[in-house]
């Protein structure tokens, strides 16, 4: 069956926009088919939703609330335990998750799924969308890609619950927490206390890159404090091993990926199996311990 709606995916990405309803369908039932509790959802239904916010609407005058609908329709429970919530990292969260195997990151939610990567809005001259050339937030704060993010970010927080994990990028030099951003603005205003048991922050650093921020450091520490005066209970980690070691599988001799010399002088009297096997040949073996351990 995934062979089948790879094929019929990539048929309909060359035949053009025509077909963008039914490569839509397709996309859900391939969701569907792993997350059996929610087959229930209507795929015409969520489509329509969807489509007619965009074409009853101006490209730059396109709300939060006017996706309403669509994400009433298409929302469905996030386990306990599994939000991710992030800024700066969007490829490593997408890899470190595994499509919602490890944690659920706002992505790989159904109506996050549906945008995910994509742009949108009405076609300038017709009646159908255009998925090319878009207002960006430059152009206009009311745009229809950043309204539905807006959107389903308070939505995601709402529906999370127990420990909420966040992943900032320690390597970015504006800061790892944005001041203005989706998370501060869309998703921290919207937790439920009464839901969350705790907030674990992970401070991932690039490999090879300068550390611009740690935890209790610049931006962190703003986030840390803000927090805190919620009366949430906290904590912050920097370079969570688990993701530190998926960074790791393509940087196996970059001396960030090293281990520490206490664990190797731990290893006297055991075969040099690093020297012997190779760095990247260890770092894939703690991986796959590690997605063990996650399971």
């Amino acid at each position: 069956m995934a062979k089948l709606l790879g094929k019929l995916l990539e048929y309909l990405e060359r035949n053009g926009n025509t077909s963008r309803h039914l490569m839509m369908c397709c996309f859900f039932f391939s969701f569907f088919s792993r997350v059996l509790p929610y087959r229930d959802k209507n795929c015409t239904a969520l489509w329509e939703a969807f489509r007619m916010v965009l074409l009853r609407k101006d490209p730059c005058s396109v709300f939060p609330s006017d996706y309403d609908l669509f994400i009433n329709l298409s929302r469905h429970s996030i386990p306990r335990d599994k939000s991710l919530f992030w800024e700066n990292n969007h490829l490593l969260v997408t890899s470190y998750t595994e499509s919602g195997r490890r944690l659920m990151p706002l992505c790989n939610v159904l109506y996050g799924r549906f945008g995910d990567f994509l742009s949108w809005c009405r076609q300038e001259n017709g009646s159908g969308l255009d998925y090319q050339s878009c207002p960006s937030s430059e152009d206009c704060e009311n745009n229809a890609v950043d309204s539905f993010w807006r959107r389903a970010s308070m939505q995601y927080s709402r529906d999370s619950s127990g420990v909420i994990h966040v992943m900032l990028n320690g390597s970015e030099p504006a800061g790892a927490y944005p001041i203005k951003g989706f998370f501060a603005d869309f998703e921290i205003p919207y937790f439920q206390k009464d839901k969350i048991t705790r907030i674990e922050i992970w401070v991932m650093h690039d490999i090879g890159r300068p550390k611009a921020e740690s935890c209790g450091e610049g931006s962190v520490k703003i986030l840390e404090d803000r927090l805190r005066k919620m009366g949430f209970q906290y904590s912050c980690i920097n370079d969570h091993p688990p993701v530190k070691l998926l960074q790791c599988v393509d940087h196996s001799t970059h001396p960030d990926c090293a281990l520490n010399s206490a664990a190797a002088s731990a290893q006297r009297g055991v075969p040099p199996l690093w020297a012997e096997h190779g760095a990247s040949h260890i770092l894939l073996l703690l991986v796959a311990l590690a997605s063990a351990v996650q399971m």
